[in-house]
């Protein structure tokens, strides 16, 4: 479990095949903080598992279905990754409730500028958006955030000044792909609602 406040950026140092399996070398500080062989970290948002560790990066692997839900696959060396530890049990809970489980990517349609803060745009598939409501909450490459509006075909969110110098967000340039986590409460409600019926009727 995450909260979706990012710790820091780290720095790709290395995706590549290894065997059958890819893995993703991240430069970084914080983190490693604490951090054992078998601990999990979010990169962008995505839960994964640490397979190796030196004192300035960690190693994890990728699977089929990470490399098709996520836009790990994409990065390159040098770019930088949102991280961030597995809660702790007495973890303060700054953001929301993120559980690292990426449920598509989404891309970025465009940035506009409102005083020191920014106006982001998001486009994404009608599948995700239904799950997304006006002042919900969304996981955007692992940062807790919430939505202002949502549009037939995109949703809209403001980053304040502070968020934007500890994100890789305002970095990424439009078109851009980012990962997308939307509040599970929403997909417990949806498949609740769509039995209740049978089981009404069952009585």
């Amino acid at each position: 479990m995450f909260t979706g406040i990012i710790e820091e950026i780290g720095i790709v140092e290395r995706l590549g095949q290894v065997e059958d399996g890819w893995s993703l070398t991240v430069q970084a500080a914080t983190v490693l903080e604490g951090t054992a062989l078998g601990h999990s970290i979010a990169v962008n948002g995505a839960c994964l598992t640490v397979t190796a560790l030196t004192d300035r990066s960690f190693t994890v692997g990728l699977s089929p279905e990470t490399l098709r839900r996520t836009n790990l696959g994409e990065v390159q060396p040098g770019d930088g990754v949102n991280l961030e530890r597995s809660l702790a049990a007495n973890g303060r809970i700054g953001g929301h409730f993120v559980q690292g489980h990426v449920d598509g990517t989404g891309v970025i349609r465009s940035f506009h500028p409102e005083g020191d803060s920014l106006w982001v745009t998001v486009e994404a598939e009608p599948a995700l958006l239904r799950y997304i409501v006006p002042k919900g909450y969304i996981a955007v490459d692992g940062t807790s955030l919430t939505v202002v509006d949502v549009l037939p075909d995109a949703f809209t969110f403001m980053l304040v000044a502070y968020t934007q110098q500890h994100i890789t967000l305002p970095r990424k340039p439009v078109g851009s792909r980012v990962n997308l986590e939307v509040d599970v409460l929403a997909k417990y409600v949806e498949k609740f609602l769509g039995e209740a019926p049978y089981a009404i009727r069952e009585r």
